[in-house]
């Protein structure tokens, strides 16, 4: 095979779907870490809670550096340093004996890498590389094997800090994590005289976007999905058992999400393809106000449980390839990686939002209903913020690239 022909669209399709499976996989034990760490460390859970809040606020304001790191000089670099940081965060915090160290490995040096290994720059690559009528399916497959990763690694990590320890668990995930930089080669993109894939002065491409009403809307959006997305995952497992269910109950619901994730992720690709994805996003925001609503007026079970991380599931993710999408079609994909980063960053602050006001509330009244209120009523906004974005191209040439 010729040496420069090699990384045909497939390929970097599947080794960026293989990136996101690996590190939003390992990014999905990390709550299996809480209970076995500060207990070994003798710290409060605030402790190690903090890390990961500060590990998403590190990671959503990196994220638009990585991504203009990605346009500029390839998807690869971005991808490859991340991948060095992650690995480091993740064997410094297998070292961790002071809350300190846990900040710093698990919270500044693994958001950092996260920033270089996740969905806006992977699917700034994948974006560039596909025809643009099949960017949202290219998209959407990619975020399926990335929720892959995510259902396939909860449970192994579990079996691994039963049987081994969790400072072994964090070394054995710090050397899965080492498997990205070998698939980051296929990322190493090519400059291309296209203008509709080049990388262009960033004061004019954050002029350009700053000043669209659809960018706003897209991002403010974006910020409720990472309110309620947070905020379920963290505290779902508490909220049902405060309701008499069992421990085991709350991580089979997230093993449902992650596993329903797969298909809604996929869905939402191949609809968006076919569809207005402004016009789906505001469906999934609606379809969640309605799945939460219906949750907690109804009495909590097991089976109602699983029947929500079911629903959940499908539409947990499945505004990422939607929102990534309306960034590609409207600013083109030259710049997508750092649009998409900035968008990214909304999503950051609702997610830290969402965890923190969680616990906050429930200090504060003893219930999580006003955060379940707090959650539909955003669902309900997002809905209409969606609603009047138009999927049309600043400039023509994005739209025949």
């Amino acid at each position: 095979m010729n040496v420069e022909n090699w990384r045909t669209p497939a390929v970097i399709l599947w080794c960026g779907a293989l990136i996101l499976a690996v590190s939003l996989g390992i990014r999905h034990t990390f709550g299996l870490f809480l209970q076995p760490m500060s207990l070994d460390n003798g710290w409060g859970r605030e402790a190690f809670a903090f890390a990961i809040a500060l590990q998403n606020l590190v990671w959503g304001l990196a994220q638009p550096f990585a991504g203009r790191l990605a346009d500029r000089f390839g998807a690869g670099w971005a991808i490859l340093v991340g991948t060095l940081l992650y690995v480091a965060g993740l064997l410094l915090m297998a070292q961790s004996a002071s809350t300190f160290g846990l900040a710093l490995s698990a919270g500044v040096l693994i958001g950092l890498g996260l920033s270089g290994t996740t969905f806006p720059v992977v699917f700034g690559a994948v974006s560039r590389a596909v025809p643009p009528e099949q960017r949202s399916l290219a998209m959407g497959i990619a975020m399926a094997v990335g929720s892959l990763g995510q259902f396939v690694l909860l449970p192994g990590s579990q079996w691994l800090i039963g049987a081994f320890g969790w400072a072994a668990a964090l070394v054995v995930l710090g050397l899965l994590g080492i498997g990205m930089g070998p698939l980051s080669v296929a990322l190493f993109e090519r400059p291309s005289a296209n203008p509709a894939v080049q990388a262009r002065p960033l004061r004019a491409i954050l002029t350009e976007a700053f000043t669209h009403r659809g960018f706003w809307l897209l991002s403010l959006g974006f910020f409720v999905c990472g309110f309620q997305v947070v905020f379920i995952a963290t505290h779902i497992p508490a909220f049902l058992m405060d309701r008499g269910l069992s421990p085991l109950v709350g991580t089979t619901v997230l093993a449902l999400i992650g596993l329903f994730n797969i298909f809604g992720s996929y869905l939402a690709g191949l609809g968006g393809g076919k569809f207005r994805k402004p016009m789906l996003l505001t469906g999934i925001y609606l379809t969640r106000a309605v799945v939460i609503t219906v949750f907690i007026l109804l009495p909590v079970t097991a089976w109602s449980a699983y029947a929500f991380g079911m629903v959940m599931g499908l539409l947990w993710l499945s505004t990422v390839p939607l929102t990534n999408g309306t960034v590609a079609t409207v600013f083109g994909v030259g710049n997508m990686s750092m649009l998409g980063g900035i968008v990214f960053l909304f999503h950051q602050v609702g997610a830290f939002l969402g965890g923190w006001l969680g616990g906050y509330l429930y200090d504060a009244t003893g219930s999580y209903r006003a955060v379940w209120i707090i959650a539909i009523g955003l669902s309900l906004a997002a809905a209409l913020l969606n609603l009047p974005i138009r999927e049309q191209a600043v400039h023509p040439v994005t739209a025949t690239a």
